[in-house]
């Protein structure tokens, strides 16, 4: 599958904006990154919650840089056939690295159905 920078972007948004308002609402310092690939280059990472967990933060506040959640767009598009799978795909990524910030680990996101 094929698709530019900027509409695999709205993609992303449009889904972020899908999501359940309790799920983002708790969102403290994150931004929110679309990058082509990881810097290894490789497809099999789809996203990387890059910041500390919200279970792990002790003295946070001000002055800390922002958390990252990155959502990788060639590997979304080597993996996806149709844009109905993409936005699957990019839903259960954004959900996945969200997790990872409230401290939410691999293991319990395999029981949970989400990775």
């Amino acid at each position: 599958m094929e698709m530019d920078a900027v509409a695999f972007e709205k993609l992303v948004v449009d889904e972020l904006d899908l999501l359940p308002d309790d799920m983002v609402d708790g969102l403290d310092n994150v931004v929110f990154v679309v990058e082509d690939r990881p810097e290894d280059g490789s497809l099999d990472l789809l996203g990387l919650y890059d910041g500390l967990a919200l279970t792990e933060r002790g003295q946070y506040g001000l002055g800390e840089l922002p958390d990252r959640i990155i959502v990788y767009r060639e590997p979304h598009l080597d993996q996806c056939d149709t844009e109905d799978e993409l936005r699957d795909e990019i839903h259960t990524t954004l959900v996945h690295e969200i997790a990872h910030f409230y401290g939410i680990d691999d293991s319990q996101l395999h029981e949970l159905g989400w990775a």
